[in-house]
């Protein structure tokens, strides 16, 4: 098990999430503890199978990743976890990097990057409907699309663009993006990664968001970016 002192990890979704959390779950089955990890009752393993109630674990993140369905979602969870069964000791899930850090080289330099792009400068005062006029106009997506409840490949394409710009250059959280769009944080941070992978692979793109930006912080208030240092 991990021991010390408690201590905030940022760690790669997308990499190392479902595999951290299912190699927490089956360490008592590798130490012969019991022979299925449902017959230890000192994980969270049996709150994301629904068998128990414990107001400490959120499962909700980690089995939406499965399916928005949680009935469905925590089947697939289940056979996912005992998928690993089989896998021995992995010390990568112990390397802890710069003693914050929880996945691959690439993933820690993007982060970096992000941090030194956002310290020490400051945040605009744009109400989230005049980001959501702005990318409208361009996208030529339309408003209510954006806030329709219908599935909608373009309206999500839209809200992710909306909560990508509002959270660079307004500093919204994600939960109140997703408040405002009435969708719940784990779709809207879906969204803002899928912006995020695309700016990686598209100057163009990344070129047409630089000037949606600009074009939304003309004539606003600035507001300075309070560090949690």
């Amino acid at each position: 098990m991990f021991q010390g002192r408690y201590k905030a990890i940022v760690c790669d979704k997308d990499a190392y999430l479902l595999e951290l959390v299912r190699y927490i779950h089956l360490n008592p089955v590798r130490a012969k503890m019991v022979r299925k990890p449902e017959d230890y009752a000192w994980t969270g393993h049996l709150s994301y199978l629904g068998k128990v109630r414990n107001d400490l674990i959120d499962e909700g993140f980690v089995l939406d990743q499965f399916n928005g369905n949680r009935s469905l979602a925590r089947r697939r969870y289940r056979q996912f976890v005992w998928e690993g069964i089989s896998s021995g000791h992995q010390e990568k899930y112990y390397e802890v990097k710069d003693q914050r850090y929880l996945g691959e080289d690439s993933f820690i330099d993007r982060i970096e990057v992000e941090r030194g792009e956002l310290e020490g400068l400051f945040y605009y005062d744009v109400p989230l409907e005049a980001i959501s006029r702005e990318v409208s106009r361009v996208t030529r997506i339309t408003e209510d699309r954006l806030y329709s409840w219908t599935r909608d490949r373009d309206g999500a394409r839209g809200r992710g663009l909306v909560a990508y710009l509002g959270k660079r250059i307004s500093g919204y959280m994600v939960k109140e993006i997703a408040d405002h769009f009435k969708r719940s944080p784990v779709t809207i941070g879906e969204g803002i990664t899928k912006v995020e992978d695309l700016l990686r692979r598209d100057k163009s793109f990344e070129k047409a968001l630089t000037l949606m930006g600009k074009n939304l912080i003309k004539g606003r208030k600035r507001k300075y970016r309070i560090s949690g240092a």
